[in-house]
């Protein structure tokens, strides 16, 4: 059987911590898209690890498989993989043949495209970390695929017809000055030496009958998404969104098994209690700003908005795993996580960060849009038109803190009363049941009503 874990709004929902609290009752772990701009945190016996390409399973000590619809900069898969072995785990780590290699010109020029964006007042607010120019030279049918690099002569040749390209671009389009990054002999050296230590260390796979083989014999896997639904490259809010398909749909061709395989199977969009976001793009339910990611925002928020954001973003901890960034804050957005459960199919919902807004007197709840002076349900399909939706607002009283690990123990019953009826609200406006509530970032701060494995 097969469970795949979706982020369903923004990102930054707690997806790594729900798939290492029910990896428990899986062999392999697959990540479907993406790359090293993920950040998921796993908490385990007290020790936290941020990884951000290996899937979050190995922490667990299961399969960890990069799949097809990744892109692998394989000095980070190496770094955390070290690293790991550091901290006394092994971690199992397979990677697609098909997955397409980051390399270094990649990470300069999303930098300097960023930039240039930047400057004419478009930029999205990458990580830099190379995805979207690998994902650009993937369609384009130049990239460079993992198994292209244990044949010396493939790399070689690839690299010679697309890096005088890359250079090419850097310094006659944008007038930068270029380095061992552009250089074929340099980069050749380097990844030929990857791709010794992938052939060595037995990792390198045909994703789909890898996992196939796997389901054959009764073993039960994970799809890991990466990202959320509003930054899906289709589902998202373009330009605002990453380059691949972090919703349940690239679960299928971002691993080899057809979509029965993933429809058959359970798929739970995480959602956290408010919402997060780092970068530029709308928020309509949004408190204060991030100066330089909200747009027009220069830090003229009343007073009490401020004060409240920060609060929720420090309890929270809301700052970017990979980038240190401070997160956008704001309330739930329903009409977001509407879009979300239809793109996705979700057929639960794991709900953290519950803890996070104890104390608070009231919590809101971005119930509608108002656009144009009408209500609306669910999200405009273009950004420009989202960009002018008002948030129609829902009050719930608060809760009070609480002895979170004796809630846990206890059961969802435990819950302060008020905090189940915000959740049973959000079951029912979706139409989903809430498999699970996280109520702080170790695992076993997590009250789980139905296992979506068992």
């Amino acid at each position: 059987m097969t469970v795949t874990i979706v982020g369903a709004q923004l990102g930054d929902e707690g997806k790594g911590g729900m798939v290492d609290r029910w990896s428990e009752h899986v062999d392999v772990v697959c990540r479907y898209q993406g790359g090293d701009n993920a950040g998921h945190t796993v908490v385990h016996e007290g020790e936290t690890y941020k990884l951000s390409l290996v899937p979050s399973g190995v922490v667990r000590g299961k399969t960890g498989v990069l799949g097809n619809g990744c892109v692998v900069n394989p000095a980070t898969l190496f770094e955390e993989i070290d690293a790991l072995r550091e901290r006394g785990l092994d971690p199992d780590v397979r990677v697609a043949r098909r997955a397409h290699v980051i390399f270094p010109y990649h990470r300069v020029l999303d930098g300097i495209e960023e930039t240039a964006k930047d400057e004419g007042g478009e930029v999205v607010g990458t990580t830099g970390r190379g995805i979207g120019p690998t994902y650009e030279d993937k369609a384009g049918r130049r990239g460079l695929r993992v198994g292209d690099l244990v044949d010396p002569d493939v790399l070689r040749d690839k690299l010679e017809y697309v890096v005088p390209q890359k250079r090419a671009l850097a310094e006659d389009v944008f007038g930068a000055e270029v380095g061992d990054e552009f250089d074929v002999d340099a980069l050749y050296e380097e990844y030929h030496g990857y791709a010794e230590r992938l052939e060595t260390e037995g990792m390198l796979v045909h994703a789909g009958e890898f996992l196939a083989d796997r389901l054959a014999d009764d073993r039960r896997v994970m799809f890991e998404g990466a990202q959320g639904t509003l930054i899906d490259i289709d589902h998202g809010n373009y330009p605002y969104v990453t380059s691949s398909n972090p919703t349940a749909g690239g679960a299928a061709t971002g691993t080899g098994l057809g979509p029965s395989v993933v429809g058959d199977g359970e798929v739970v969009g995480v959602v956290k209690a408010y919402l997060t976001r780092v970068g530029s793009g709308p928020m309509p339910t949004e408190l204060a700003g991030v100066e330089g990611d909200t747009p027009g925002y220069e830090g003229d928020a009343p007073d009490e908005v401020e004060e409240l954001a920060s609060y929720i973003r420090d309890e929270g901890g809301e700052y970017g795993t990979v980038t240190g960034r401070p997160r956008r804050v704001g309330w739930l957005d329903m009409p977001m996580l509407r879009h979300a459960t239809r793109a996705s199919g979700f057929t639960g919902l794991a709900v953290n960060h519950v803890d996070t807004l104890a104390g608070l007197d009231e919590v809101k709840v971005g119930h509608a849009y108002d656009l144009d002076g009408e209500e609306r349900h669910t999200m405009p399909a273009t950004t420009e038109r989202w960009s002018e939706c008002e948030a129609v607002l829902e009050d719930f009283e608060g809760w009070a803190d609480a002895d979170w690990e004796a809630v846990a123990a206890s059961g969802y019953d435990a819950l302060p009363e008020n905090a189940r009826t915000y959740l049973d609200y959000l079951g029912d406006e979706l139409d989903t049941p809430v498999y699970a509530v996280g109520i702080g970032p170790d695992r076993d701060l997590t009250v789980v009503r139905t296992n979506p494995i068992e």
